[in-house]
């Protein structure tokens, strides 16, 4: 079960309560006083929020619940997309006082996307200024109409604040039952016109549990995770209305690792959800081309890993002994399509500098090692000007792993101006075919490829339209095998497209191919496609497309006049503006690399009483000259560079 919520919506503070209820603590932890189970690290407990995702396990009646506590701020969006591809249910904390907020929307589309069973707790009903009445109504507008709230809150606002569940003998709460049920269920629905007698309660009920299993439903529980009201109604609803999944501890291993860290000695630790099977120590699991042999496993239980000799379906571990694992690696069978991204990738991009001039392979390896953490910060070396690059969310990652290098590693660094990562989509058709034999390339293989535009936000698609006999099977073992093989060699030449941007939206296919046995290696069409991909790329023509954010202002409206032009000048677009009393709304779109600066322009211009919500929407093509990145591979735009790096290479 994953907890998920907007930054200061009260998670972590949810999940103390949580494992006060269940006996795992004696005491619950704050995160003012930095003393909670899941903020563990120094950073976490200095600045009093999660940064990344912590697994504690209790136990609710006869059902082991592994509870994955997730960072709230949005530049650490890439813990959460990683954590919900091993979720069986989520609990989506929202504050009572600030309502459904920009990561709010984010986390609840994801979730709906991915159809996972989901529970809503109204957090932060002993807080001055929550409206209970006002949140419910906000979230079924933009989160989801399919909500039934469980049950009504009192004394709001006040520490003697509580909630109270509804039951069989609340007859507006059983008609809204019925009401939101009867979208999915035809029996509940005939009941509801008046064609059959009414559904008992009971059978309500259970169909309440089964559409919330099914993602179809969300309940919605009211309290407070600090004073403990409505929080043992939620334990009961995760219970009831949380599917539980029956793993076979006795079937086919099959896990994804969710999670990767070093430990105390430097060494790899993955963290691995366990779908089904039973995974030993001294197993051996073969990850991409070796095989590694689990030296140690540690189970979440009880609050806390603990060392075990085998961790089975159904359970989180902690495995050793796997040196080149990577997050999203399969253990044993895939279980899921950890490839999938669930959020927009990081739009911002900066260069990291040490302060100490020698410290340059040193900084290389420990921002290797962070990288293996989050693989999204995307670690790119440019060899000719000894530069490294990382992607970011935002400014507040950027401080995070200032802080993080001086104190781990003992490395202070600064960074250069942060800049926005555009895209490059492909604008017609291209094509190109490398022969064997003809002219002076190196290679002894046939390559055709075909570039097209794709949908946007479809990503890159590859396929084959050559037959089985040009595809050379002693080299490869499938034509599946083969197939991947050049995927994953198209995917990362797609990486650096005409501009030095990523190339994202098209469908590549091979259209050729051919060999001469028993000369011809795999090395030559790995070595050959990219060349010829550049060559069709050329022909078919890209356009850059910047990333663009959706924003959210809440202002006084007496200060709008003032940032009317600072709008302008940020090339803002409003979309809708509304006044509300003292208050005026404005939503519109901005490119990203002008939110931070309108952020912190927007306090000194609203007094202090301004605030801003933004999250990534959509690309569009890029206004004016057309940026260019500096190129950090071997350059297949241009065929003598690239042979001249091919040749110096073998």
């Amino acid at each position: 079960m994953g907890i998920l919520a907007h930054v200061d919506a009260g998670k972590t503070s949810l999940t103390e309560r949580l494992l006060h209820a269940a006996g795992v603590i004696d005491e619950i932890g704050s995160v003012d006083d930095g003393n909670t189970q899941t903020d563990s690290l120094a950073l976490e407990r200095q600045r009093g929020i999660t940064i990344k995702s912590a697994v504690v396990s209790f136990v609710i009646g006869d059902v082991t619940v592994n509870l994955i506590d997730t960072p709230g701020h949005p530049d650490f969006i890439a813990e959460v997309e990683r954590v919900l591809s091993v979720l069986d249910g989520a609990v989506l904390v929202i504050s009572a006082v600030e309502g459904v907020q920009a990561q709010t929307r984010v986390l609840m589309r994801a979730l709906r996307r991915l159809r996972i069973p989901t529970l809503i707790f109204v957090n932060k009903i002993d807080r001055r200024g929550a409206d209970d009445a006002h949140v419910l109504r906000v979230i079924a507008e933009t989160l989801t109409p399919s909500v039934v709230s469980m049950g009504s809150a009192y004394g709001l606002g006040t520490p003697e604040s509580g909630f109270t569940e509804y039951g069989a003998a609340d007859g507006a709460f059983t008609t809204a039952l019925a009401d939101v049920l009867a979208g999915n269920d035809d029996e509940i629905l005939a009941a509801y016109v008046g064609d059959r007698p009414p559904v008992p309660y009971g059978g309500l009920r259970a169909e309440l549990g089964a559409q919330t299993g099914r993602a179809l439903v969300h309940p919605v529980f009211l309290g407070s995770a600090i004073t403990g009201a409505g929080v043992d109604a939620l334990i009961s609803g995760l219970t009831e209305l949380l599917p539980a999944r029956e793993g076979d501890a006795g079937g086919p291993v099959s896990g994804t690792v969710f999670k990767v860290e070093r430990g105390p000695a430097g060494e790899k630790i993955a963290y691995v959800r366990m779908f089904s099977g039973t995974l030993r120590t001294r197993d051996r699991l073969r990850l991409r081309e070796d095989e590694r042999k689990v030296t140690a496993i540690r189970v979440f239980d009880h609050g806390s890993a603990v060392p075990r000799d085998s961790v089975a379906a159904g359970r989180i571990g902690q495995l050793w002994g796997l040196s080149d694992v990577r997050i999203g690696d399969p253990i044993g069978l895939p279980a899921t399509d950890s490839q999938a991204h669930h959020f927009a990738p990081p739009t911002l991009e900066t260069v990291v500098v040490p302060r100490l001039f020698g410290e340059k392979q040193a900084l290389h390896a420990a921002l290797a090692q962070l990288a293996e953490q989050d693989p999204l910060i995307n670690l790119r070396q440019d060899d000719i000007r000894q530069e490294l690059f990382l992607s970011l969310y935002g400014e507040v990652q950027k401080e995070v792993i200032q802080q993080t290098l001086a104190a781990d590693y003992a490395i202070d660094v600064d960074f250069r101006e942060t800049t926005t990562i555009c895209v490059e989509r492909p604008v017609g058709t291209g094509s190109a075919v490398e022969i064997l034999g003809r002219g002076a390339d190196p290679f002894l293989a046939t390559v055709g490829l075909r570039v097209e535009p794709a949908a946007p936000g479809s990503g890159v698609r590859f396929d084959l339209d050559v037959k089985v006999e040009t595809i050379p099977l002693y080299v490869y073992k499938a034509v599946e095998e083969f197939r991947a093989a050049l995927e994953e060699t198209v995917r990362k030449t797609l990486r650096q497209g005409l501009r030095g941007w990523q190339v994202v939206d098209c469908a590549v296919t091979l259209t050729h191919s051919g060999y001469a046995s028993p000369e011809t290696t795999a090395k030559d069409f790995r070595l050959l496609t990219p060349l010829v991909l550049m060559s069709a790329l050329k022909q078919a023509g890209t356009i850059v497309c910047e990333p663009i954010h959706r924003f959210h202002l809440e202002v006084p409206a007496g200060t709008v006049g003032a940032i009317a032009p600072v709008l302008a000048r940020s090339r803002a677009v409003p979309r809708a503006t509304v006044t509300r009393g003292p208050t005026c709304l404005i939503d519109g779109d901005i490119p990203a690399g002008r939110v931070h600066d309108l952020h912190r322009r927007l306090r000194g211009l609203t007094h202090g009483e301004g605030v801003m919500e933004s999250a990534f929407d959509h690309y569009e093509p890029v206004r004016g000259p057309a940026p260019v990145r500096r190129r950090t591979d071997d350059n297949p735009l241009s065929r003598d560079e690239y042979l001249l790096h091919i040749r110096r290479r073998v």
